[in-house]
């Protein structure tokens, strides 16, 4: 499947910058938008129609925040296979997502801080931003995933060229990026989760 269009978009950003810009271009292009939180919140701000997460789930956040997008309906429209796994998708109400937008929870610049204490790195782990990527960027043959603020434009300048498809050789590039992203990110928190002995901080 070389060309697919993008019908569907879900944008759940840590990194706001740049995104009210290449939301309102996917709205242009009729693409239907759905978000998470604060990503829900800048948009809606600006009068871009967006539907949240928890609305199309049917189940609110919970858990201060950490459960918000760990639900088949999510997954299940990114890791659907087109023309595979559609009868089953429409009997459970999973509408397919062509394109994810996700940076995480800055993990890195959190624990540089030296006011951050364990319990903070601890809740600044994303749980649910790298678990969406890699359902993303494994199903690269149908859905695009983008990590990289720096793509925002080629992806949009693609999109107004081709009649609102991206070619495999795009999803594919930027399916290795949120790769190398969750990849990059895992390292940063076992690192610093190895500086922690029993010694130095108590474990349970």
């Amino acid at each position: 499947m070389d060309k697919v269009k993008i019908n569907n978009a879900l944008l759940s950003v840590s990194d706001k910058r740049g995104l009210l810009n290449f939301a309102q271009s996917l709205q242009s292009l009729s693409v239907t938008l759905m978000s998470t939180g604060g990503t829900h919140k800048l948009l809606t701000n600006h009068d871009v129609l967006v539907q949240e997460v928890a609305d199309y789930t049917g189940f609110p956040e919970m858990m201060g925040g950490r459960v918000k997008t760990l639900h088949p309906k999510i997954h299940g429209g990114l890791l659907g296979r087109r023309g595979q796994d559609d009868e089953i998708m429409q009997s459970h109400q999973i509408k397919s997502i062509d394109l994810l937008v996700v940076n995480l929870y800055p993990f890195e610049a959190t624990v540089e801080s030296q006011d951050c204490t364990f319990e903070q790195a601890i809740e600044n782990i994303d749980i649910g931003g790298p678990a969406m990527l890699r359902s993303a960027a494994k199903n690269m043959l149908s859905v695009t995933v983008v990590v990289d603020i720096a793509d925002y434009n080629l992806v949009v300048e693609e999109l107004y060229e081709n009649d609102s498809c991206l070619s495999y050789r795009t999803r594919f590039r930027l399916a290795v990026k949120a790769f190398e992203h969750v990849a990059v990110y895992d390292s940063a928190i076992a690192k610093y989760l190895s500086r922690f002995t029993e010694k130095n901080y108590e474990l349970g």
